[in-house]
């Protein structure tokens, strides 16, 4: 394998399939890992998945995958996109590219989810693409690794 990545998936990720089906569709948490697994690895990636619901479980991911030395972070912080600092703060300090994911379309729904306070600590943001948004951002990491 060539380049690692990590990703790191937010509070109510898990429950994927069951979680409001009509925003999140049918497919589970399960089926969205060994998509992103298989994918990484057709393009010779080694992943790592991690999915928390606590907001330091994540950091500690987080913080972990820059003593790892990993080459790029795939992150859906969940709701925690609208509301911690503390995942915004600990992205800025990572130095690899960074790539947040939302399975929907957050900015056309409550006013609260429209705003993103994690978004400008990442390189981009990817959403209403679905598990398709995942692969998406894996890809474009690898656009980011051939301009170095």
């Amino acid at each position: 394998m060539g380049r690692k990545i990590v990703v790191v998936n937010g509070p109510n990720l898990n429950f994927l399939g069951k979680r409001e089906p009509s925003i999140y569709g049918a497919e589970t948490y399960e089926e969205l890992v060994k998509l992103i697994k298989e994918q990484a690895a057709d393009r010779e990636i080694e992943v790592d998945c991690f999915q928390s619901n606590y907001e330091g479980a994540i950091i500690d991911r987080l913080q972990q995958a820059v003593i790892d030395n990993v080459d790029g972070v795939i992150i859906n912080p969940g709701a925690f996109a609208h509301y911690s600092y503390a995942i915004y703060d600990c992205l800025l300090d990572m130095p690899m590219p960074k790539i947040e994911v939302h399975l929907n379309d957050v900015y056309n729904r409550e006013p609260f989810r429209q705003v993103c306070v994690t978004s400008p600590a990442c390189f981009t943001t990817i959403m209403r693409q679905g598990f398709q948004g995942y692969i998406s951002a894996m890809d474009r990491l690898i656009e980011l690794w051939e301009e170095e």
